[in-house]
C-alpha cells in the first residue's frame, strides 16, 4: 500500500510539473491501452476514467456529473464520461489538489466500448487543436484474432500513432527502447498472474474485486513496462504468501476476515461513489470475492497472453484486441466459468451499471448461461459507476442478503 501510494503521487507530482520539464502528456484509456509505447517517447499518460473513480471515491464526483448534465449531457450517459466532463470544466483538479496538465495529445484505443468515441468527440471540442490518434481494435467476433486483424492493427501503429506520437514528443521511435519497456511488462504480468491465482487457497488471503482493484492500479495507470511496477508485484506477492503461510483471509477496511463462508465471482464494475459501504455488505456476511471480471478490463493474463519483447508492434496489438470489453459474450460466459470452476466459488453475481453499456450489455443472458452451465446460485444487483443517485443501499443490501441466505441454504444442503 505505501510503495503504491508513492507511486501514483510520484505520477501526478510529474503531471504537475510538466512545464518545468517539457514532458508532453497523452490523455489515453485504460482498456486497450498503450502504455509501453506512451512511455517509450519519455511521455506521461493521464487517464480520464481513473479521474473519474477517484473523484467518486472522494465524494465530487455527484457536483461534476450535475456540471456535465448542465452542458447538455444527458442523465443517461456514462457517468465515467459527465465526471470527467465536469470536472474539466470546473478547473480540472486531480486527486493531489493540484491541476491536471491539458493534452498534448489524445490517444484513442477503441477496444469494444463505442462510449470512448463520443468522449474523445467531446475531449476533442474541450481541447480545440490537440492532436488525436485512433487506433481500433477489430472486435473478436468469432473468438478469435487472425493474422489479418494483427496486421491490420500494426498498420495503425505505424501509420496514424507513431508518427503523431513522433510529432508532439519530438523524438524518434526507438524500437529497441520499446523491446526493453515489454519484457518489463511481461515480468509484471507474471507476477499479477500469481497474486490472483493465490485465491484458489482456503481461505483467500486477498478479495480479488474490492482489494483487487488496487492491486491492478500499477499495471493499469501507466507503470507497466517499468521497474518500479515489477518491484511493487514482488513484494505484493511476498506478503500474499506470508497471508496464506500464516492462514489468513483478505484484508478489510475493519482489519482482516475472520471467517469465510462464502466464495464468489463477479460480474461487473465496482460502484466507487459509496465504495467502502458496498465492500462492507460483503465482508460482514463472509463473503469474498475470489475472482472478478473488472480486475481484467485492463488486461486478460488468464490464457497465457504477455506482452513479447521480440514482436513489439504485434504484441500491442494482440494486447488491445484481448481486453475484456473486446470479448465476444461466449468468450466472457468461458472465461468466467474458468474462474467460477478453478476458484471454487460458491455463487456467481452480477452488478450491472446502469450507465455502462460495454459491461451490461448480455449481463442477465451470460448469467442464466452460467447457472445452467454449473448449477450455482446467481445475484443480481444494480449500480452505477459514480452517480451517488443511482446506488440505493437498502436495495442492493436486501438483494444481497437474499442471495446470500440462498448460498447458506445452498451450502448446508451439501453439507448434509
Amino acid at each position: 500500500m505505501i510503495i503504491q501510494k508513492e507511486m501514483i503521487a510520484g505520477l501526478f507530482k510529474d503531471l504537475a510539473s510538466v512545464k518545468e520539464s517539457g514532458k508532453k502528456v497523452v490523455y489515453t484509456f485504460i482498456p486497450g491501452n498503450l502504455s509501453e509505447l506512451i512511455r517509450s517517447f519519455d511521455m506521461l499518460p493521464v487517464y480520464p476514467e481513473i479521474n473519474a473513480l477517484q473523484s467518486g471515491m472522494r465524494k465530487k464526483s455527484g457536483e461534476f456529473i450535475r456540471e456535465a448534465e448542465r452542458h447538455g449531457h444527458s442523465e443517461d450517459v456514462c457517468t465515467y464520461v459527465k465526471c470527467d466532463v465536469g470536472m474539466m470544466i470546473k478547473g480540472n483538479i486531480g486527486p493531489t489538489g493540484e491541476k491536471l496538465p491539458d493534452p498534448d495529445l489524445l490517444l484513442l484505443s477503441y477496444t469494444g466500448c463505442f462510449t470512448f468515441m463520443k468522449w474523445f468527440e467531446t475531449l476533442e471540442r474541450l481541447y480545440p487543436g490537440v492532436p488525436v490518434a485512433l487506433i481500433q481494435s477489430p472486435y473478436q467476433e468469432d473468438a478469435t484474432i487472425t493474422p489479418e486483424m494483427t496486421e491490420y492493427m500494426v498498420k495503425q501503429l505505424k501509420e496514424e500513432v507513431i508518427p503523431k506520437m513522433e510529432e508532439v514528443s519530438g523524438q524518434k521511435f526507438d524500437e529497441e527502447k520499446l523491446k526493453g519497456i515489454l519484457k518489463l511488462s511481461a515480468e509484471a504480468e507474471d507476477w499479477i498472474v500469481k497474486i490472483f491465482d493465490s485465491t484458489k487457497h482456503r481461505p483467500s488471503p486477498i478479495d480479488a474485486y474490492f482489494a483487487g482493484v488496487y492491486y491492478i492500479g500499477p499495471i493499469n495507470i501507466g507503470f507497466r513496462g517499468t521497474q518500479e511496477a515489477v518491484d511493487y508485484y514482488k513484494e505484493l506477492y511476498k506478503e500474499v504468501q506470508e497471508r496464506i503461510a500464516k492462514g489468513l483471509g483478505p484484508i478489510t477496511p475493519e482489519g482482516v476476515m475472520k471467517e469465510e463462508k462464502f466464495r464468489l465471482v463477479v460480474e461487473g464494475p465496482p460502484n466507487w461513489t459509496s465504495f467502502r459501504e458496498f465492500w462492507k455488505l460483503f465482508y460482514d456476511r463472509g463473503a469474498v470475492i475470489v475472482a472478478s471480471s473488472y480486475t481484467k478490463v485492463g488486461g486478460v493474463y488468464d490464457y497465457g497472453f504477455r506482452h513479447d519483447s521480440e514482436h513489439p508492434l504485434e504484441t500491442l496489438a494482440e494486447y488491445c484486441m484481448n481486453c475484456y470489453t473486446n470479448l465476444n459474450l461466449p468468450q466472457r460466459i468461458n472465461l468466467l466459468e474458468k474462474c467460477i470452476t478453478e476458484y471454487h466459488a460458491d455463487g456467481y453475481l452480477t452488478n450491472s451499471i446502469k450507465s455502462c453499456n460495454s459491461f451490461a450489455a448480455g449481463q442477465l443472458m451470460m448469467m442464466r448461461e452460467l447457472e445452467e452451465r454449473l448449477e450455482i446460485p446467481v445475484g443480481f444487483i444494480e449500480t452505477d459507476l459514480v452517480d451517488p443517485r443511482y446506488f440505493s443501499y437498502s436495495n442492493i443490501k436486501n438483494r444481497l442478503e437474499s442471495f446470500f441466505e440462498m448460498l447458506e441454504q445452498r451450502l448446508l444442503i451439501e453439507q448434509d
